[in-house]
């Protein structure tokens, strides 16, 4: 039974990291359809969040079905509760690749960014596909040093989100309101995509130690 028991939560790690890989396909082809005004994968990233929301569900039912059948304890326990919570963040990462990628289809035919902006975004996709990905890895190893590093990884992401403020207020900015609207909102999707990340990270912390830390400093 025991036997039986740890399969089960390797099978909810295992979905999870699985999850962290769909939102990380979903980021690099929204990001593509954004740079691209490429429609065809904006549609494909809209249609397929449809399939992250069932894995949510189906993660949040295995998780529930453990802890009414096994009443788990210790570490069994962060691990139910912890797949439970980083389910819900994984899910929150498809929904942000699902804005972005409805951005791209809003404006289509036309590019959503200016040219001088589109290379800065092309970075933000890069780390946040690279933090989902990395989010992954540590749900299936729950190695604390790789949970640590997606904090200073995550530092990357924050400083783009930042530069996106100066480019949009200096005074040489020519291309509107609307399109500083749109770089605002993106740029903001994509910090709280890494932001979800994180959050994936130090719940598994919280598994190894039983703490749950304010940084991923450990």
């Amino acid at each position: 039974m025991r036997d039986v028991y740890q399969e089960q939560l390797d099978e909810l790690a295992e979905a999870l990291a699985d999850m962290c890989t769909r939102v990380a396909e979903a980021m690099e082809k929204a990001t593509r359809a954004l740079l691209e005004a490429d429609l065809q994968l904006a549609e494909e990233v809209i249609t397929e969040d449809a399939r992250v929301d069932e894995l949510r569900a189906l993660a949040e039912e295995r998780a529930f079905a453990l802890l009414a059948l096994q009443a788990p304890v210790a570490t069994d326990l962060r691990i139910v509760v912890s797949a439970i919570h980083g389910a819900g963040d994984i899910e929150r990462m498809g929904d942000l690749a699902l804005h972005v990628a409805q951005a791209a289809r809003r404006r289509h035919p036309q590019a959503v960014l200016p040219e001088e902006v589109a290379p800065y975004f092309a970075e933000m996709g890069q780390v946040g596909v690279a933090l989902a990905r990395k989010a992954g890895d540590v749900i299936r190893t729950r190695d604390l040093a790789r949970a640590a590093e997606l904090e200073s990884d995550d530092d990357a992401m924050d400083d783009l989100h930042r530069h996106m403020f100066t480019v949009l207020m200096d005074r040489d900015w020519q291309h509107g309101v609307g399109p500083a609207v749109d770089i605002t909102l993106l740029a903001r999707f994509y910090e709280r995509y890494a932001d979800h990340a994180v959050a994936v990270a130090r719940r598994i912390v919280y598994v190894v130690t039983g703490r749950m830390p304010g940084s991923l400093t450990v």
